[in-house]
């Protein structure tokens, strides 16, 4: 009977939205419920081959902790660049690092990324698969080592733990 489920709903998460918005956008009949709940069950099958198997998030928590931070540190990241490049005294030193990657998972590795380029000040460059390294570019690096070692603690490591690489 799960394997059937399962088959049934390929992906429960998507379907529920399907479902909803279709409940939203349409009128609330009877027959529209049925009809959103068809679409919920047909659209999911027939792109199944599109979708990429994503990784499971072993703790979820971490993983609304994980978004918290990256906030936090967008909004202290935009005070800080936005300071220094209107200060009559700017002196950046930009510059890019090679990072090297702990992980080998794609769909962490792109939110890895992701956060890094959302970060102002930060740029990811170029992903090395030959090496597993990532290549970022910093407005201002000071210590080279320093800030690989605070994207590897403050974003890295957490996104391990999430995914459980």
């Amino acid at each position: 009977m799960k394997r059937f489920f399962h088959w049934l709903i390929t992906h429960p998460f998507i379907s529920t939205l399907i479902f909803l918005t279709w409940l939203l956008l349409t009128s609330f009949t009877p027959g529209s419920a049925v009809l959103a709940f068809i679409l919920a069950l047909v659209i999911p099958k027939l792109t199944d081959a599109f979708w990429v198997p994503q990784p499971k998030i072993h703790k979820p928590f971490k993983l609304i902790l994980f978004v918290f931070h990256v906030f936090y540190d967008i909004i202290v990241a935009n005070l800080v660049v936005g300071r220094k490049v209107l200060s009559p005294s700017h002196h950046s030193r930009p510059g890019f690092i090679i990072y090297p990657l702990a992980m080998q998972e794609p769909f962490p590795i792109t939110l890895l990324t992701s956060t890094i380029s959302l970060s102002p000040g930060t740029l990811s460059a170029h992903l090395r698969p030959h090496d597993n390294t990532l290549l970022i570019h910093a407005l201002d690096v000071d210590d080279r080592e320093a800030l690989v070692n605070f994207i590897y603690e403050r974003y890295e490591r957490p996104l391990k733990e999430i995914f459980g690489c």
